[in-house]
Order: C-alpha cells, then structure tokens, then sequence
C-alpha cells in the first residue's frame, strides 16, 4: 500500500510491483476497472516473459485500494497516478486504457513540465480523452443535468457492471480543468492508440480526433473494425503486447 493525500484525503492505495529490467511497464486501468483485469494481467505476463518491469495499481475507490469512489475525481486519480509513477525508476511504457487513456496523457504532461522525460512510450486502449465533458456531460438529457445540479450525482446503467455507475458533480466539474481538446497534445514520445470499431462507449472518431491533435509526435492508430471497448479477446490481447513491445524495442 502506498499512502497518497495528506489529513482527511489520506486513501491507500494498492500496488501491485514486478521487478525487472527496463522500459518497465506503467499500467492505467479505466473508470471503475481493477488491476486484475485481464489486460492488466496480460502486460504482468509479458514483463515475466521478457524480463520487464511491471507497475501496477488500483485508483481509490477501485479494486483494493481505499476510499470512496464517489469522492473519485480526475485530479485525485492523477494525484494517485503521479505518486506510484514516482516510485519507479528508469523509462517506462504507460499503458492507458479508456480513462486510463486520459489519465496517461495528463500523466506524460505533468512529467515534462517537471523536466521528467521517463515516459518512452504510450499505448492508448480506447482513450476516453476528455471523458467527463465529452463521453458524459455532452450526453446526459435535460433530466440528468437537472439531477446532477439538485442531488449531485445521476445514475447511469453500464454494461459492464450489475451497479449503475455514479457519476457525481464533483467528478463532472472538476474534469473542466484537464481537458485537453482544442490545444495540440505534447507527449515527446511515440503514441500508439489501439480503438475498436464496434466500441458503443468511446466511439472511433473520438480517437481519430486524438490523432488530430498529437501533431509532434510519431503516432500509430490501430482500429480493430469488430473490437468492442475491452478489447481483450485473445486477439486483441496479442495486439496490445505487440503494440508494448514495439515501443519497447525502441526505448
């Protein structure tokens, strides 16, 4: 458990460490997902296989780790990213997937500004860029804006979970401020994004209009016209290793 926040924002958070060469592996899980799932087991298996380092670890209010979900905003689960990030060492391939795909981003660009050049590569798993303005707030009806201002929150069905996820004011507002849509993307690395075409949640002109604005650095889109937003058959699986293991070559 690595311990982030200070005072009442104190949560634990669970790490999941496997010690190896580099470029170590950097794994971003999506909103309510774990670091047992199985693309994040998959990156645990290649890094045994080929000697790498693989950093795993779940957001608060996620899988093992503590606090409370509904107290999850984009700023605290990049707090949490940039201190387990802080504890690894030598450069590193950051996989994100869906708001991990976010997260990373906003992750790459809290590193330059300190002058940190670790990150070798990027692979982006259907990245949610923008996620809490674009993929949530653009799609809520007049009635869910008008439960999110008198109660706070508005409850949405998923097809990934028996739950309704919550998705609260607090997570809504506080994304305004690391959107990154209308501005070129600096990520000094090379940037793979793999996107299913048949993804009902982060559609494939979502990243196409990533692409758009990643103008400096190298780029690779892989769609995978029948993937859905997992990606994570064994087909797919096999890409993302091929698509880590590129990056790797070349760190």
């Amino acid at each position: 458990m690595l311990y982030v926040g200070t005072g009442s924002s104190a949560r634990p958070i669970a790490v999941a460490r496997r010690e190896g060469g580099a470029p170590g592996i950097f794994w971003l899980g999506g909103f309510r997902s774990d670091m047992n799932g199985s693309k994040a087991l998959a990156l645990d298996g290649l890094g045994a296989e080929q000697g790498l380092a693989v950093t795993r670890f779940d957001y608060s209010g996620h899988g093992a780790s503590g606090g409370a979900f509904e107290a999850g905003t984009i700023s605290r689960w990049l707090e949490e990213a940039e201190a387990v990030f802080a504890t690894t060492g030598g450069p590193q391939i950051v996989v994100g997937s869906s708001m991990g795909g976010w997260l990373a981003l906003l992750l790459v660009r809290a590193m330059l500004a300190r002058g940190d050049h670790r990150v070798a590569g990027l692979v982006l798993i259907a990245p949610a860029v923008d996620m809490t303005h674009d993929l949530m707030l653009e799609d809520f009806t007049p009635a869910e804006r008008a439960a999110l201002e008198s109660q706070g929150y508005v409850d949405q069905p998923s097809a990934y979970s028996n739950e309704p996820y919550r998705l609260t004011r607090a997570l809504i507002e506080d994304g305004q401020q690391h959107l990154l849509f209308g501005s070129v993307i600096e990520t000094g690395c090379p940037v793979t994004i793999l996107q299913g075409g048949e993804d009902p949640d982060v559609p494939q002109a979502h990243a196409i209009k990533l692409v758009t604005h990643l103008l400096h650095d190298p780029v690779t889109l892989t769609l995978i016209p029948d993937g859905d937003h997992r990606l994570s058959r064994p087909e797919d699986l096999a890409q993302l290793r091929d698509a880590v293991l590129r990056l790797a070559a070349g760190a």
